[in-house]
């Protein structure tokens, strides 16, 4: 266990869990789009989800305190990796040069830490707005719940909203354009003949699931919260 744990420590084995993590979240971020692509579906789709969620009673938390470890782990194991780098190397170069092959670093992976941290407290305060905002009620199938879509279209009608929104999931594409690619890369997945491809595949799944995210607050917005595809 030692030897693990020191393993788990080291500067790859820390990469090799930011990968782990990564994924992870990736693969959370997949799921909570489409929960909430579902308030384009039938009037009661969004609270339907959002009830079933409740419903899942002591699980929930457990579910939320485990997303909340992954992502404050998988913000710890960036900042520890940047400070490392920047011990390593105190002065930035203009150019980068690799050894094995054209460089990769961009805006986005110079841009990591930047765009890790403003995109960490925007879940903090994106969980305060949406959990803790405004106690809208409805009936479901004769149940009062909780009417969280009557808030999201109430919220998402504010300009500065939207704006801060779309912001930080703008910001988003350039984290996971490069999360994605790095993550995998950690992972093992690192030759020749693939990073190009596991590169392309990160632009790729960044900018079409973030544009997703960012379709839902401009929808809204620009419509009023009356558009053809919200049913009432």
């Amino acid at each position: 266990m030692p030897s693990l744990l020191k393993a788990m420590n080291s500067q790859v084995g820390r990469k090799i869990m930011t990968g782990i993590t990564g994924v992870a979240l990736m693969l959370f971020l997949i799921g909570h789009l489409a929960g909430n692509l579902s308030i384009f579906g039938s009037a009661d789709a969004f609270n339907i989800y959002t009830k079933t969620l409740m419903d899942l009673g002591p699980l929930l938390y457990v579910i939320e305190a485990a997303l909340a470890f992954l992502f404050l782990y998988h913000t710890v194991l960036g900042v520890s990796i940047w400070l490392k780098k920047r011990k390593a190397r105190p002065q930035s170069y203009d150019t980068y040069k690799t050894k094995g092959g054209p460089s990769h670093q961009s805006l986005a992976s110079r841009s990591m830490i930047i765009s890790g941290s403003v995109i960490f407290i925007f879940l903090i305060l994106h969980i305060i707005h949406f959990k803790f905002g405004a106690e809208y009620t409805t009936m479901i199938d004769g149940v009062e719940a909780r009417d969280l879509r009557q808030l999201v279209l109430e919220e998402f009608q504010k300009t500065w909203v939207v704006i801060a929104y779309v912001f930080v999931l703008a910001l988003t594409i350039l984290h996971l354009s490069h999360g994605f690619w790095s993550a995998f890369t950690s992972l093992g997945m690192k030759n020749q003949n693939r990073s190009k491809k596991i590169q392309m595949t990160a632009y790729a799944f960044a900018i079409i699931l973030m544009l997703a995210f960012i379709f839902i607050p401009l929808y809204i917005y620009f419509t009023g919260g009356q558009g053809s595809l919200i049913t009432y």
